[in-house]
């Protein structure tokens, strides 16, 4: 039943950040982030909040910096919009997953050509 409930909460901390992320966070060094996953611990207590940011690598350090900083911002939101007796902790993650994906499109894309020719 916790699980039920945690991917639940997780769900709607998933849409309530990207909200937040679009109307309110005004940081110069948070770039184009898209909210890709949220993982939540079954207490309820910690939450990972995957993210796929489009730039190069200082691009995206400097916006995880600027995630990092709004976290306390971040987090009260959230706790506003969702009533929950105690606001998870967060921490932001990359999501490789997307550039992973272009980077096997690419290589059977390559395959395919040199079959091909």
């Amino acid at each position: 039943m916790s699980n039920i409930r945690a991917n639940r909460v997780a769900e709607q901390m998933k849409k309530e950040f990207g909200d937040i992320l679009t109307q309110k966070i005004k940081d110069p060094r948070i770039g184009f982030v898209t909210v890709t996953d949220v993982e939540i611990s079954p207490d309820l207590q910690e939450s990972k909040i995957f993210v796929s940011i489009f730039g190069t690598e200082e691009e995206k350090e400097q916006t995880l910096v600027g995630l990092a900083k709004s976290k306390g911002f971040i987090r009260s939101e959230i706790g506003k919009r969702i009533r929950l007796r105690k606001v998870p902790e967060i921490s932001f993650e990359i999501d490789e997953t997307i550039e992973y994906g272009n980077r096997i499109e690419r290589i059977i894309r390559n395959l395919n050509d040199e079959d091909q020719s």
